[in-house]
C-alpha cells in the first residue's frame, strides 16, 4: 500500500514578508526528489511544515492511514541524555517499543476474554507491524548504519554528548534512517560528511523502499538520486521532472526569458520616471504624469524579482605573482599522533599550475597533511621545500575562526582592509556570492555565525595573491551557486592549488592529480584528476591476477599472455603519444619565446594556457605509462 503526504495551498509568512504563497507538494512511496530554491526561499520552513513540526498560515498537510514521516534538520539539537552511541541509536525504535508494551496488554486481556476475536484479530496487527519492522534484526541493522556513516565499533560505547557537532549529526541521520519511515525529509543530509559516507548514503537512499525529499547542495549527490526536483521561487512551487541537472537546463532557458522581461519591465520603469521627472511642475503635461504614476504603480504591483543567483558573477582573482616551475616538494614526510602514524615516508614534488585533490578515508591524514604543507604544523619527520617565489595562503575551518577573534568591523570594512584597490568596486558582488547579500554586508564580524565566518575567511583568503592555495574543504557551508562561483574562480586561477574536500563534482571538476592516502596501503599518487583516479584506482588489482598457490600449474595462461600484450601495446601507444606531447611542447615554448607573441598580450595569454594545458596533458601520460611499465615489470 502506497503512502503519501501532500501539502496543499500551503501559505507561510515571516513578518511582512510572504515567504510560502500556495505551495502544492506530492511525496508518495518511490518519490525520489529534491527541494530547490536559494538561501532564504523556505525551504526548511516547508520541510518543517510538511513534517507537522511547523503549523502553516492557511492551507493543508494530509496524510494516508499510518503514514510516518522523518524529519533531519539541518542542525539536531546536542545530545545531553547521558546515552552511548548505540543506546541513541537504539531511540530509532522507540515506536516498536510502544507496539510492543500494547501486545503485553492485549496478551494480557486475552487470557480473560470470553469474545476474544476482535482482540485476536488487534494482536495478530501489532505482531505484523514489529516483525515487519525489523525490530527483532535491530541490532544488525544499528551497526550496519553506524558503520556506514563513518563510526567505529570502538565509538559505540561512547557517550553521545562527547561527539563533535560534526558527528552529532552523523547520529541524528542515523536514527532517521533507522527509524526506517515512509517518507524521509532530509534537509542537508550530507553535511559533515565525507566521500566514503556519501557513497554509502547514496547507495542506502538507492534502494530505499519508501519516499524521500532532499534538500543538498552537493549537485552530483542529487544527480545520483532523484528524479523530480520541486523548486521554490518567489514563494511559488513548481515541480519538474528529471534529475537536478535536468532541472538546471531547463530552469537556464525560463530564467533567460525571465531576465529579458524583466530588462524590459525596469526599462519601462526607468522612461516613465524620467518623464515624470522632467513634467512633474507643468500644469500642461498633468494628465501624462499622473498616468505615468498609475502605470508605474501598476508595474510594481506585479514587478519581476530576479533572486541573486541569477545575476552573472564572474570573480576574477588577482593574477598570482610568478614563481619556478616546482611549487612544492616533501621528502620522507612522516607524522604520527602518540601511537598512530598517519603518514609514513610521503615523497611528493607538484609543479607550479597543478591542482592536487588529496582523497582518503577519514583519519588517512589528509588534513594533516595540508597543515605541514601550510606551515601550520612542524611537528613532523622529513621536509617540506618551496621552489622559488612561491607564496602560499591557507584555509581550514579552524584557521577561519581564529580569524575573526575580537573582530569588531562591519563585513563590508573588514573584507575592503583586505582587498586590492583594483577589486573594491566589485567586492558587494563577491559578497553576495559568498551569500552576503543586501545589508548584510553591514553585520558586525562578531556576530556572525560559524557558517559566516568560514565563508568570509575563504573570500580573504582568495583575496591575497598568493600563487599557491591550500585548502581544507573549502566549499562547507556554500550553496550551489557559490560553489559554482568559486569552481569558475578557480580554475581560472594559474597558481598551484592542493586541496581537500568531499564534494565529488568539485572533486572532478578542479583536480589534475589525485594523492590518495590510506593507512593499508600508504600514499598512492595519480596523474589525472578525481575522476581519472576513481576509475584506476583499481588498475592493479585488475590487471595482474593473484600469484598462484605452489601447488598450481605455474604456466603462464592464454589469459595472462593476452594481459600481458595489451599493457605491452598500451605502453607503446603512450610513449607516442607522450613523444607527440613533448614536441608540442617545445614547439609551443619556441613560439612563445618569439617577440611577435610575447609582445601581444592576448597571444601571448593564449600561447601559455596551451603551454600549461600541454604540460598537464605530459603529467597524466607520463603518469599512466609510469603505472603501465611498472604492471609489466611485475608480469
Amino acid at each position: 500500500m502506497d503512502s503519501r503526504v501532500q501539502c496543499s495551498k500551503i501559505s507561510f509568512a515571516f513578518g511582512d514578508r510572504d515567504l510560502l504563497k500556495e505551495v502544492t507538494l506530492l511525496l508518495a512511496t518511490g518519490s525520489h526528489a529534491a527541494l530547490a530554491g536559494v538561501n532564504g526561499s523556505g525551504k526548511t520552513t516547508l520541510m518543517k511544515i510538511a513534517a507537522g513540526l511547523v503549523k502553516a498560515d492557511c492551507g493543508e498537510v494530509t496524510a494516508s492511514k499510518d503514514c510516518r514521516v522523518s524529519y533531519l534538520p539541518q542542525t539536531p539539537g546536542a545530545y545531553l541524555s547521558g546515552r552511548t552511541l548505540w543506546e541513541e541509536a537504539e531511540t530509532a525504535f522507540a515506536r516498536i517499543q510502544e507496539l510492543l508494551v500494547s501486545m503485553d496488554v492485549l496478551g494480557e486481556k486475552l487470557k480473560t476474554a470470553r469474545e476474544s476475536a476482535s482482540l485476536v484479530e488487534a494482536y495478530h496487527k501489532l505482531q505484523e507491524a514489529v516483525e515487519a519492522s525489523g525490530y527483532y534484526e535491530r541490532d544488525a541493522a544499528i551497526g550496519r548504519v553506524l558503520d556506514g556513516l563513518g563510526f567505529s565499533a570502538a565509538d559505540y560505547r561512547k557517550g553521545a554528548a562527547e561527539f563533535s557537532g560534526g558527528w552529532q549529526m552523523r547520529i541524528a541521520l542515523a536514527k532517521v534512517l533507522l527509524e526506517n519511515p515512509d517518507i524521509m525529509l532530509l534537509d542537508e543530509p550530507t553535511n559533515y560528511l565525507d566521500i566514503e559516507a556519501r557513497t554509502w548514503l547514496e547507495a542506502y537512499l538507492a534502494s530505499f523502499k519508501g519516499g524521500y525529499l532532499l534538500v543538498s547542495h552537493d549537485r552530483y549527490f542529487l544527480d545520483t538520486l532523484v528524479n523530480e526536483v520541486y523548486e521554490l521561487f518567489q514563494g511559488r512551487c513548481r515541480r519538474y521532472a528529471g534529475n537536478y541537472s535536468a532541472y538546471e537546463k531547463t530552469r537556464q532557458t525560463e530564467m533567460a526569458s525571465l531576465l529579458k522581461q524583466y530588462a524590459e519591465q525596469e526599462e519601462e520603469i526607468a522612461k516613465s520616471e524620467e518623464l515624470i521627472r522632467r513634467f512633474r511642475y507643468k500644469a500642461s503635461k498633468a494628465a501624462m504624469v499622473q498616468e505615468r504614476i498609475k502605470k508605474i504603480e501598476k508595474i510594481k504591483e506585479n514587478r519581476i524579482e530576479t533572486p541573486p543567483s541569477l545575476k552573472k558573477i564572474s570573480i576574477r582573482f588577482p593574477p598570482p605573482p610568478h614563481s619556478g616551475r616546482t611549487a612544492v616538494k616533501l621528502e620522507g614526510v612522516g607524522k604520527s599522533y602518540g601511537t598512530k602514524r598517519v603518514l609514513e615516508n610521503l615523497n611528493l614534488l607538484l609543479d607550479s599550475g597543478e591542482r592536487l585533490v588529496v582523497a582518503g578515508k577519514n583519519g588517512a591524514g589528509k588534513s594533516t597533511l595540508l597543515r605541514i604543507i601550510a606551515g601550520a604544523d612542524t611537528d613532523f619527520s622529513g621536509s617540506v621545500s618551496f621552489g622559488a617565489g612561491i607564496s602560499g595562503a591557507y584555509f581550514s575551518q579552524d584557521n577561519a575562526e581564529r580569524l575573526f577573534l575580537n573582530g569588531a568591523a562591519s563585513v563590508l570594512e573588514f573584507i575592503e582592509n583586505r582587498a586590492p584597490d583594483s577589486l573594491v568596486p566589485k567586492l558587494r558582488d563577491m559578497l553576495g556570492a559568498f551569500l552576503f547579500p543586501g545589508d548584510d554586508v553591514y553585520k558586525s564580524v562578531s556576530v556572525l555565525s560559524g557558517g559566516e565566518k568560514i565563508r568570509l575567511a575563504l573570500l580573504c583568503l582568495l583575496l591575497k595573491g598568493a600563487n599557491l592555495l591550500i585548502l581544507d574543504e573549502p566549499t562547507n557551508h556554500l550553496d550551489l551557486h557559490s560553489k559554482d562561483i568559486l569552481l569558475d574562480a578557480l580554475n581560472a586561477f594559474s597558481g598551484t592549488i592542493v586541496f581537500v574536500s568531499h564534494d565529488r563534482a568539485f572533486m572532478e571538476s578542479l583536480s589534475t592529480k589525485t594523492l590518495e592516502l590510506s593507512s593499508e596501503s600508504g600514499a598512492r599518487l595519480f596523474y589525472g584528476g578525481y575522476g581519472y583516479y576513481l576509475e584506476h584506482a583499481r588498475v592493479q588489482e585488475r590487471e595482474i591476477p593473484k600469484t598462484p598457490e605452489k601447488n598450481e600449474d605455474r604456466r603462464v595462461s592464454k589469459e595472462r599472455q593476452a594481459q600481458l600484450r595489451r599493457l605491452k601495446k598500451n605502453e607503446q601507444q603512450l610513449l607516442e603519444e607522450l613523444e607527440a606531447l613533448e614536441t608540442e611542447y617545445k614547439r609551443l615554448e619556441q613560439l612563445l619565446s618569439q617577440s611577435g607573441v610575447y609582445r601581444d598580450a592576448v597571444k601571448a595569454r593564449e600561447t601559455k594556457a596551451a603551454l600549461d594545458k600541454t604540460k598537464i596533458a605530459i603529467d597524466t601520460k607520463s603518469g599512466e605509462w609510469e603505472q603501465t611499465a611498472r604492471l609489466l615489470e611485475e608480469g
